[in-house]
């Protein structure tokens, strides 16, 4: 099983200055590829799986408060192997498709919340936009 470190990326969200808050500054997350798929981890805990074949992307998250509203999308649908009953949606699109950058960076925050310990959720800045 191979593990890294989470490359920095913006996160989504500002810092109270109005700078964007780069993932690695507020974050303990690592990828690793349990099962042959790419997924993100905090606290050994998967918050998202990234996969893509055909040329098409998929993206799974844990979405305790928007879940209901974002199976009411087109892309989205519940995750399977029974995920989908404790909340996670998986989102996919084609090559043909333009993802929602912003609404998937929502859903990675609401996700990485839902999972991760209360002590990191605690370094994190604000959600309320």
């Amino acid at each position: 099983m191979q593990r890294r470190e989470a490359s920095p990326r913006l996160w989504g969200a500002s810092s109270p200055e109005g700078r964007p808050v780069r993932l690695q500054d507020v974050v303990t997350a690592a990828e690793d590829f349990p099962w042959g798929e790419r997924v993100i981890k905090v606290n050994k805990k998967v918050f998202v799986f990234l996969g893509h074949s055909d040329g098409g992307l998929s993206m799974a998250t844990k979405l305790p408060n928007s879940g209901v509203a974002a199976l009411t999308l087109p892309f989205a649908e519940p995750t399977g192997y029974g995920l989908g009953k404790s909340g996670w949606v998986t989102a996919h699109f084609n090559s043909n498709q333009k993802a929602p950058v912003q609404l998937l960076c929502r859903w990675i925050d609401e996700s990485y919340r839902a999972v991760a310990p209360k002590k990191l959720i605690d370094r994190l800045p604000s959600s309320d936009k």
